[in-house]
């Protein structure tokens, strides 16, 4: 094993980082800018059922040491994915281990998705975003109340042969009691942490600064809190976790392991700078150095035991 390879839930990755979900779309375009075989995994756009054709603009915005963004699950839907996207992907880049986001509004279109979604080869994990609006129970998003998570999770995690890892929103008053709902339901891991919802207000127009009022919040000033959500959740659970939020140098990667995570995602990041993970990754390297750590596997141990 190299430095930098990490094992989540059976699945070897060369190295820890890998674009959040959304960030990178369905691998194309970042193709075009890197060489996706450097990254250590390559986790998809939420994926619908149905095609989606999101908010309406503006859908992003810079604000406080962040970005603010409410693209509303904008993507194909499973079927052009699984007949166009991942095959791409499969054809150019066999050896990327994909990650799966699955998305959905209903309990049975989450399953839907993430049974046809582990069908394809290259799909190696699958990752639930349970900060989706659960249109049979008001709109409340359904990683908020861990009977729902667990519920969510089981029903999953049943129907797929694949590792599932469950993807926290922090915008509950404790996060601890949803990871543990997410496991005693069987996930095989942990992504979190999502975006802060947020909201900017334009002063010249009196109106919010995105077109749907309230948008998911970001970058550098959301890092902090999932260091301490990691951290929580890692002194009560040994599930691998994928940390994000707020990650832009290899010294916030090494302090989400400290933390407790196993792995990072790096979304805001890329934003104006597309080689943001590839960077990353090759900064690594120096930066274990400059602190002692000979593997990153070895700093697992440190930290989890």
């Amino acid at each position: 094993m190299g430095r930098l390879t990490v094992n989540l839930a059976g699945v070897t990755l060369q190295n820890p980082v890998m674009p959040a979900s959304g960030t990178a779309a369905y691998g194309q375009q970042m193709a075009q800018q890197l060489d996706l075989n450097a990254l250590g995994g390559l986790v998809i756009k939420s994926t619908t059922a149905e095609a989606k054709v999101g908010n309406p603009r503006p859908t992003t915005a810079p604000t406080t040491a962040g970005w603010l963004n409410a693209i509303g699950l904008k993507n194909p839907g499973i079927e052009a994915v699984l007949a166009e996207k991942l095959p791409w992907l499969a054809t150019h880049y066999p050896d990327l281990p994909i990650i799966g986001s699955v998305a959905g509004a209903s309990f049975e279109e989450y399953v839907t998705v993430a049974k046809k979604m582990a069908t394809a080869a290259n799909v190696k994990l699958l990752e639930i975003n349970i900060s989706c609006p659960n249109v049979d129970h008001g709109g409340l998003a359904f990683g908020t109340d861990p009977a729902t998570v667990e519920a969510l999770t089981r029903q999953i995690v049943t129907a797929v042969d694949k590792p599932v890892f469950m993807k926290l929103t922090p915008n509950v008053t404790d996060i601890v009691p949803i990871a543990a709902a997410a496991e005693a339901g069987g996930a095989a891991g942990l992504t979190m942490i999502n975006t802060l919802t947020g909201m900017g207000i334009d002063l010249a127009t009196r109106q919010p600064i995105l077109a749907h009022g309230t948008g998911g919040l970001s970058g550098k000033a959301i890092h902090p809190l999932a260091v301490r959500m990691i951290h929580q959740v890692r002194q009560q659970t040994k599930l691998p976790i994928i940390g994000v939020g707020g990650v832009f140098t290899p010294a916030d990667v090494l302090e989400f392991y400290l933390a407790g995570a196993n792995a990072v995602q790096v979304g805001a990041a890329t934003y104006g700078h597309p080689t943001a993970c590839t960077d990353i990754i090759a900064g690594l390297p120096a930066e274990m150095d400059k602190y002692g750590i000979e593997s990153l596997q070895q700093l697992v141990t440190e930290v989890q035991g």
